[in-house]
């Protein structure tokens, strides 16, 4: 799915704003005409969670009607028309001018639908959308299920996961057009051969015939290529002499230009930046154009206050800002994919990704239909996930699940040694592997676990992460104690699996401004001698490729007994940025 962009053949509108909105609890909209008006609307901004927006929605999950106007440009006729929502959390409806154009299920990832025979063209048009963020066992990430550890905690709202279930459009909302013959999709896959790179480009169209013309430059290269289609797809590869690589410090990036032609007549363009470079495992290390890296940096979160979810510019800024103060080279989007914007933030700062589907909280408690309806959900989201992410040269990684829940959780929980697991279970997770590897073979593929998790899952990845929380959650304010488990854990580990290994989460919740000495949980001091105690149990063992502490910032969850004021305190960063005392601590290290 490509990113809408304006250009001399295409057309953008972009339809974010203050929109007209108002909660549907009785489900009354869809029969009483809501979405051709809105009978007691309120403002809403677009993006942003509705949640943070109003106080008496604040835990509201359920229906919520969306509606503005606009006026699509006369200029456009001729062309077609898409609508392309950024992320609606978590089922969408959309009308256009009353008329019912489709539905989507599935938050954080994008949708459109061709709306060109639903427009007018000489008078006001009008887009509804209604969404819904209920909690249910079988979707994806669940929610309200009756057992496992979520349910025991007894956060509220009710989510299998420990973080706030924002709702709403998180993303912006564009209207865009085409050529009735347009570029439908590019992908871009890259390989090294001594100092030239070589970049292969697929390029599919909505109709057959023509001629493609290809044009990859910097500011020194120039490389062109025009190659026929063969029906609907056109195939090139590119050499780029002397080429620069795209890494962490160097995020060098190339732009390529696709042309599709009839004739001697440009009927569409597209233009996408490309970086050259290759990832791949070798032994228990993590290969970065061929050379060993060691990935250091954190679990994040889409949260802020008042935006919620809500894509927020200036925050990313700052974000990136920060994570290049830290010296971090890398994150984790946990655990949900995160805006095209951060992705393409990412690609221009040199910042690597593993990029993770929400699937989290995943369980297989239920029967087998529940099981199967959550694969089929995983697996769509992981098809979309690709399509949008795919020419990312940040992406290095797909994460297909973070801490699915094996049968016996809380026996497994309570154990140091990996348990036998249900077959079942595995051969889940072996499909939706098996898919993302046939998707794109390029980059690697993981599965993030909890304690418990059995080794057979780590089996079919190509990186082991695990999440840890001895020195927390178990062996609380026993540090050495801690320490010596995820110490023995790690080797353990390296024996059974001989694969390269990951500490995906690991952290205390702190206070900021609480102190002790000595050192006390939930205090800044002790923040810094966990996190540190990790980190020098990862550098004396280079099978250890990487350590994303947990996590970057605090951030919103649901309110619980173990969540003081409705905030997991773990972050390095409080919820407005400031920095705690570890942070300085990890910029002295990770920049010497």
């Amino acid at each position: 799915m490509l990113y809408p962009q304006q250009n001399e053949v295409r057309n953008l509108l972009e339809l974010s704003g203050i929109w007209d909105f108002q909660p549907d609890p009785d489900g009354a909209g869809a029969e009483g005409g809501w979405a051709q008006a809105l009978p007691d609307a309120r403002p809403i901004a677009v993006p942003g969670s509705w949640n943070e927006q109003y106080s008496d929605l604040r835990d509201y999950l359920g229906l919520c009607w969306y509606r503005r106007t606009f006026c699509v440009p006369a200029a456009w006729q001729g062309s077609r028309v898409r609508l392309r929502v950024g992320s609606a959390v978590y089922h969408a409806e959309v009308w256009v001018n009353g008329q019912r154009v489709g539905a989507h299920e599935g938050g954080h990832l994008p949708f459109e639908f061709d709306v060109t025979d639903a427009l007018n063209w000489h008078d006001e048009n009008s887009v509804s959308i209604a969404v819904e963020n209920e909690l249910k066992p079988t979707r994806v990430p669940p929610g309200n299920v009756p057992s496992g550890m979520f349910a025991l905690m007894g956060s509220y709202p009710s989510a299998s996961y420990d973080f706030f279930p924002y709702a709403g459009l998180h993303r912006p909302v564009y209207l865009y057009s085409v050529p009735q013959q347009h570029i439908e999709d590019v992908t871009v896959t890259t390989e090294i051969d001594g100092s030239t790179g070589l970049v292969r480009v697929v390029v599919d169209q909505s109709g057959v015939g023509g001629s493609c013309r290809l044009h990859l430059k910097d500011s020194v290269t120039s490389v062109e290529a025009t190659v026929d289609f063969d029906g609907g797809r056109a195939e090139a590869l590119l050499r780029v002499e002397d080429a620069q690589l795209w890494a962490p410090g160097n995020p060098h990036l190339y732009e390529l230009t696709v042309s599709l032609n009839d004739g001697n007549v440009t009927v569409d363009r597209y233009r996408l930046d490309v970086g050259i470079r290759t990832i791949a495992v070798q032994g228990d290390q993590i290969l970065l154009n061929g050379e060993p890296i060691f990935l250091k940096g954190f679990g994040r979160h889409e949260d802020f206050a008042i935006s919620g979810r809500g894509l927020n510019l200036p925050l990313l800024v700052k974000d990136y800002s920060l994570l290049k103060w830290i010296g971090a080279n890398s994150y984790r989007t946990s655990h949900y994919p995160y805006s095209e914007e951060e992705m393409c933030m990412a690609d221009r700062e040199g910042i690597l990704i593993i990029d993770e589907i929400p699937a989290v909280g995943l369980f297989f408690e239920d029967d087998d239909a529940g099981i199967q309806t959550r694969l089929d959900l995983c697996k769509t989201q992981m098809r979309e996930l690709v399509a949008r992410d795919k020419n990312h040269p940040s992406v290095i990684m797909w994460s297909v699940a973070n801490e699915p829940f094996p049968p016996d959780m809380m026996k497994r929980f309570a154990s140091h040694e990996p348990m036998p697991v249900d077959p079942k279970t595995t051969d889940f997770f072996d499909e939706l592997i098996s898919l993302t590897r046939e998707l794109d073979p390029s980059r690697l593929v993981t599965l993030v676990g909890v304690h418990g998790s059995p080794n057979e899952w780590h089996e079919l990845t190509d990186v082991v992460c695990i999440n840890r929380y001895y020195g927390w959650y178990s062996q609380s304010g026993q540090l050495d104690e801690g320490l010596k488990l995820i110490s023995a854990e790690l080797d353990a580990l390296h024996a059974a699996l001989g694969k390269p290994i990951m500490v995906t989460e690991f952290g205390a919740d702190t206070i900021p401004g609480s102190h002790a000495e000595p050192a006390e949980m939930w205090t800044e001091e002790y923040q810094v001698l966990m996190i540190s105690g990790y980190l020098d149990a990862a550098d004396a063992r280079p099978f250890v490729a990487g350590m994303h502490i947990w996590n970057f910032a605090d951030f919103k969850t649901g309110q619980g007994n173990r969540r003081v004021n409705g905030y997991n305190y773990k972050g390095v960063f409080t919820r407005d940025r400031r920095p705690k005392m570890v942070a300085h601590v990890l910029r002295k290290r990770w920049n010497a």
